[in-house]
């Protein structure tokens, strides 16, 4: 059985379906749209998808969202198109069996290039948000060097209904959206990035300015845009894990009965299946200004609050209970060529690292109140990373790690720092995940293989650095990293973790088998 509208007719036992009208919910969604997502990947339909789905469910709502693609327009031709917008969802759990059910809440799939059915999308005055799952990356609009990419100088000379770049495409269906009135809608970015909201607001103002200084668009456009009766640019933290589809949930869902569902790669190189797999895991908190009205997206386990809880909750997971040790396992784990996160969580030492981690951490969490730091970290340690459904590698986590060292380490240090009543020198699981950090920058593994190092801005700058370092060599010099303030938030050199760093490093590059050596010799 293919996934398609055909399949709702006949059930599969074993799996959750719709229990609302499909067709009827398409129609209305269609004539009448409350919400239009930018965004179509995994995240987007396992997740957010998902919650709609749930409103549905329990008629809360009765209509669903419309997907638009910026970046991949055949996730909308090979994938949306061939499954009537139909998504199935394998929710993986390390204590239960997996959990199938197909999602209907995407109600039309459009290609962002299709800017005639977007602008009947955007000016229809019973659309309440946009939302948006594009990466952190499609809200840049300037490259490593800090200057504008030729996409969005060809953007700015163009003015609206030509955009290439996304942030132009959305400034100018917000433009549309002005001209019809000054609509009221909420502009709400749902990307895993610290300030998302605040980065999308930044970029379509930027785009938006560029347009009135070149006679483009009128002065009253930008007071529109910063008119928060008007336009909200929400901030959020999402949190669920939803990595590449997994050949054994796809034979899973053969044996159901699902045909034709194996993943492709597009030309774009995104690699997506019909089927999303995803955790059972997840958390969304979403800044409360919608000036256009919003579903009831709390009662499906949204947190509905205010700026600085959703800055608290991004702080909490980032710098404390969840990414930095996320980033450790990603280093070790590439290291010590573990095939996945969770198998790394079989490792003592490992283990106890990213335990350990945690611990210092919580000396200086930020608590959101309305989740508990301590419960979450919990959840991480115990269900989350050790979780073998749940197919992620260190490889892909150790991706763009330089970004990620100022706030997933780079903040706790700092508030070492200023808190009196605590000392540097008590650090040792956090220096040492950065000195593992350095490790892996040589570009071999504990066995002394050359290793395929993941991407990254800072790569080569940092390999260059690092490049008169060799494997057993019994001194070196760090400085030129460690008192790098864009790296760690402030120069460590001028601390007393610089030499504990250096001493890990040295027995990290002591020879073969050095890593895991010193992890048995420092991790208690």
């Amino acid at each position: 059985m293919e996934l398609n509208k055909e399949c709702l007719k006949k059930q599969i036992d074993g799996v959750n379906y719709p229990k609302y009208d499909v067709c009827k919910v398409i129609e209305e969604t269609k004539k009448n749209p409350i919400w239009l997502h930018f965004g179509a990947g995994n995240i987007f339909r396992g997740f957010i998808a998902r919650l709609a789905d749930d409103m549905l469910n329990k008629g809360l709502c009765d209509k669903g969202i419309i997907a638009s693609e910026t970046f991949d327009y055949e996730i909308i031709t090979d994938i949306y198109d061939k499954c009537d917008n139909l998504t199935l969802i394998a929710s993986l759990s390390a204590t239960k069996e997996p959990e199938y059910s197909i999602s209907a809440s995407i109600c039309e799939g459009v290609c962002a290039s299709d800017y005639s059915r977007l602008k009947e999308i955007i000016t229809n005055p019973s659309l309440q948000f946009i939302s948006f799952t594009i990466t952190e990356k499609g809200y840049s609009l300037k490259d490593i060097n800090g200057n504008y990419t030729a996409f969005v100088e060809e953007d700015f000379k163009n003015g609206p209904t030509k955009g290439k770049h996304a942030m132009s495409v959305v400034a100018s269906l917000l433009y549309e959206r002005y001209k019809v009135g000054a609509l009221p809608i909420a502009v709400v970015s749902m990307d895993n990035c610290s300030h998302n909201g605040e980065k999308l607001q930044a970029s379509i103002n930027d785009v938006a300015k560029h347009w009135e200084d070149n006679g483009l668009v009128e002065a009253g456009f930008r007071a529109y845009l910063n008119d928060e009766s008007k336009v909200t640019f929400p901030w959020s933290m999402i949190d669920k894990i939803t990595p590449r589809p997994a050949k054994e949930v796809e034979e899973n869902l053969n044996k159901l009965g699902f045909t034709n569902i194996s993943p492709i790669t597009t030309t774009r190189h995104t690699y997506i299946a019909p089927y999303v797999n995803c955790e059972t895991a997840e958390y969304l908190v979403i800044e409360d200004k919608f000036p256009n009205g919003r579903p009831a997206l709390e009662k499906v386990g949204v947190y509905m609050t205010d700026r600085d809880t959703v800055n608290k909750v991004e702080t909490m997971k980032v710098t404390t209970c969840l990414n930095p040790l996320h980033t450790a396992l990603a280093v070790y784990g590439c290291l010590l060529n573990y095939p996945s996160i969770a198998s790394e969580m079989t490792n003592n030492e490992l283990v106890n690292l990213v335990k350990g981690i945690g611990s210092e951490g919580m000396k200086v969490v930020v608590d959101p109140k309305i989740i508990k730091p301590e419960l979450f970290l919990k959840e991480v340690l115990e269900e989350r990373l050790p979780n073998k459904a749940i197919p992620d590698t260190p490889w892909r986590i150790a991706t763009d790690t330089s970004q990620k060292i100022p706030v997933r380490y780079g903040e706790t240090i700092k508030a070492y720092i200023k808190n009196s009543d605590l000392d540097l020198n008590d650090l040792k699981y956090i220096p040492l995940a950065i000195a593992g950090w350095f490790r892996y920058l040589l570009g071999v593994n504990d066995k002394l293989e050359v290793m395929e190092l993941s991407s990254d801005p800072m790569l080569n700058v940092l390999k260059e650095k690092l490049a008169n370092i060799n494997i057993s060599d019994t001194d070196c010099n760090l400085d030129d990293i460690l008192s790098n303030k864009e790296i760690f938030g402030t120069d460590l050199t001028k601390t007393p973790l610089a030499n504990k760093i250096k001493e890990y490093f040295l027995s990290l590059i002591a020879g073969k088998d050095a890593v895991i050596n010193t992890l048995i010799k420092y991790v208690k």
